[in-house]
């Protein structure tokens, strides 16, 4: 597992290599070979110096995303976690204390933990190669580099330089790593270990860190000077500014910071664990952990695809329709290496593609991640065409024309006339029932639901739906192409606005009810954004169109009449829409009025609604942001459309941005504990209406105790 490996020059090499595992990480066993390795090495007299390299074409991942689920979600003590969570402190702190220097031979990926090993060495040496990434990502978990890293980083390259890698997590490339000051060398690859073992044999006696060193001093500048607590001051403004507090790990990283650097390294370690324990005591690490990582993890290994078929990746992707949408899976895939032909009306209508991919990639060549050789490859896997017959060798055909039934219709028919009995179809709508669609269709079994989200370059989730017909074979062959086109899927039950658009729809129907109600436009949106979500509801109306939403309701009452649930937002969608003409951004003109110099809410919002005299509070609307969509997951759940509560929660964090310090709607739901949340909803329903009325699942959960993640 680690083995070390002295050279005739005296040069012991500690190389990780995890069996069974593509990464190594920390996890129980390694940490324990860990330390028998270490404490091997500092035995041996023989031994001048240490290189820590790897065998795996990564560093060291970190911790093991399986074990750090494991500790915020076992209902430990404080007591408990203190012992975990400062194990591998320990052991990095007895590394760098060894008496020997010591050299981190950086062959790939360090993050997390993996750098923090790193940071205890004495020297740093880098790979120089553009996809391997340091850091220390911790606080995307809702965690804090815990091994030291809120120690060492600061008094390596000052408070300032490193708020921002301890605070957003950010990760650097070889280049940017080695001009930050966190690496010392960035050498190729090939001369990796012999610069490592260089480096020992020319400083044999450097063994001791700057910061154990007599008269050491923060670079920039400790914390009794004033610039440095003027820095942290402007931080910990910003951070409140920017997430509401709903992020408890930047606090305590700023809180280490500020505590830890006024005293020694060992006592600022002391500091640093107590910190990791209070934030593996909150909900909110655990939370994230589980659903941005191990349940994510899960659905990029599909583990929804059915058993007993083959893998099929597709090798030609047919797609009908070259406007943003389609251009943009075209541009994916063809990145990808897969062939793709983009049909639309005419030749020139589907020319735009290869447009739209141009222009993304010379962007792309700007910002250096991107050369003309790869520009070149990636457009030679486009072809667009204005003629079906050149679907036939399609295996895969993906529609993403006009949410119209007729015109969706018609493109079905065609496309099905030439392609081959057994390739896939693939309908792109965010609403509109596949099984309804797949009347159009000749084989109903082969038709499917692919929900792209836009803009599809960024967003990573894809929505699978299946119809009543949909085969076992047609789904797994559908998340083998959203394997290979390097997205992650949640698999859903066919029904109205499936999953993500159902609840999705919910959060912008209650900032519209609240405008009807009275409530100030400058309140609503300001709780859209207090709750966690990227965007308030009245801006995020507008984005998406007043007059789409307002078509997409008529629609819905058209076909569902008195059935149809109800919606508060539309009286307000057809007083904008048909009497004011503000139809959303795209015209100029929606809740907000956009210019050249930027955007503002319509001074006529309140001619139109009066305010009440008396505004409630913004953790009350908060709360109707978060049980509106809650409630209808649940909903979702009950009525069957969900297949699991990992696919709510992946679904909603990364499909339309749901508060992540929750973990979605239905970690919500378990954070507060299905009683109470059904007992609140309850109250709000008596006060509000109808739609935060609980499901029978939830009344269910409440009455036998149970939750969503048990």
């Amino acid at each position: 597992m680690i083995t070390n490996t002295r050279d005739a020059d005296g040069v012991l090499t500690m190389t990780w290599d995890l069996p069974g595992r593509s990464q190594n990480v920390f996890n129980t066993a390694s940490m324990a070979a860990f330390a028998e390795a270490l404490a091997e090495a500092i035995a041996d007299e023989q031994a001048v110096g240490i290189i820590v390299a790897s065998a795996k074409q990564t560093f060291i991942a970190g911790a093991d995303l399986d074990m750090l689920g494991d500790l915020t979600a076992s209902g430990k003590t404080a007591t408990e976690l203190t012992a975990s969570a400062g194990a591998l402190s320990a052991l990095l702190r007895r590394l760098e204390t060894c008496g020997k220097p010591v050299v981190a031979a950086i062959n790939g990926t360090a993050l997390g933990g993996g750098f923090e090993l790193a940071l205890a060495c004495h020297h740093r040496i880098l790979a120089d190669h553009p996809a391997i990434k340091v850091g220390l990502p911790e606080a995307t978990l809702g965690l804090l580099p815990g091994a030291g890293g809120t120690q060492r980083l600061p008094r390596l390259i000052g408070v300032q330089a490193s708020l921002g890698l301890l605070m957003e997590g950010e990760q650097l490339r070889p280049d940017k790593a080695l001009k930050a000051g966190i690496v010392d060398e960035v050498v190729p690859a090939a001369e990796l270990l012999d610069r490592a073992k260089a480096w020992i044999l020319a400083n044999p006696t450097a063994s001791v860190q700057p910061w154990d060193s007599k008269g050491f001093k923060v670079p920039g500048g400790g914390m009794d000077e004033g610039s440095t607590l003027q820095t942290l001051m402007v931080a910990n403004a910003m951070y409140a500014a920017k997430t509401y507090g709903n992020y408890p790990a930047g606090r305590a990283i700023m809180s280490c910071l500020f505590e830890g650097l006024r005293t020694t390294l060992d006592a600022g370690l002391i500091i640093e664990r107590r910190y990791m324990v209070d934030l593996l005591l909150d909900p909110t690490a655990g939370a994230m952990i589980r659903t941005l990582f191990l349940s994510l993890g899960d659905a990029n290994k599909l583990v929804r695809r059915p058993a007993g078929f083959a893998p099929r990746p597709p090798n030609t992707i047919g797609i009908l329709g070259a406007g943003l949408m389609g251009a943009g899976i075209g541009l994916v895939a063809a990145r990808r290496g897969i062939d793709v032909v983009i049909l639309d009306q005419t030749a020139d209508k589907a020319a735009w593609a290869i447009t739209y991919a141009t222009e993304r990639l010379d962007k792309d060549i700007a910002r250096k991640r991107c050369t003309e050789e790869k520009k070149a490859g990636t457009l030679s896997h486009i072809r667009t065409t204005a003629d079906y017959a050149d679907l036939a060798g399609c295996d895969l055909v993906i529609e993403a024309v006009f949410e119209d039934r007729d015109v969706k219709a018609a493109v079905t028919k065609a496309a099905e006339a030439v392609i081959s009995t057994d390739a896939v179809f693939g309908t792109n709508t965010s609403t509109l029932p596949i099984t309804g669609l797949a009347e159009a269709s000749s084989r109903p079994a082969r038709f499917i639901g692919l929900h792209f989200f836009s803009p599809v370059e960024r967003m990573q989730l894809v929505e699978v739906i299946r119809g009543a017909e949909t085969s076992d074979e047609t789904l797994a062959w559908a998340l083998d192409a959203i394997k290979a086109l390097g997205k992650t899927p949640i698999v859903v039950n066919d029904a109205r606005g499936f999953y993500t658009s159902r609840v999705f729809g919910t959060y912008i129907t209650e900032g519209s009810a609240m405008l009807a109600e009275g409530i100030l436009p400058a309140l609503i949106e300001n709780a859209g954004k207090a709750s966690g979500m990227p965007m308030p509801p009245l801006q995020l109306a507008d984005e998406v169109g007043l007059g789409l939403m307002y078509q997409v309701g008529i629609q819905t009452k058209k076909d569902l009449g008195d059935a149809a649930p109800a919606n508060p937002s539309q009286p307000i969608l057809e007083e904008l829409v048909t009497k004011h003409d503000r139809t959303g951004k795209r015209c100029g003109r929606g809740f907000y009025d956009y210019s050249e110099g930027g955007k503002r809410l319509w001074p006529g919002l309140g001619g139109l609604f009066a305010a009440k005299a008396e505004q409630p509070t913004v953790e009350d609307l908060v709360e109707r942001y978060l049980y509106t969509q809650a409630l209808e997951a649940a909903r979702c759940m009950d009525q069957g459309i969900l297949l699991a509560a990992a696919d709510a929660d992946v679904g909603a964090v990364m499909g339309w941005g749901f508060a992540p310090w929750s973990g979605g709607p239905l970690s919500y739901i378990d954070r507060i504990g299905p009683a109470a949340f059904v007992a609140r909803s309850d109250e709000l329903a008596a006060a509000l209406g109808e739609r935060f009325e609980p499901p029978a699942l939830l009344r269910t959960m409440a009455k036998e105790g149970t939750t969503f993640y048990g």
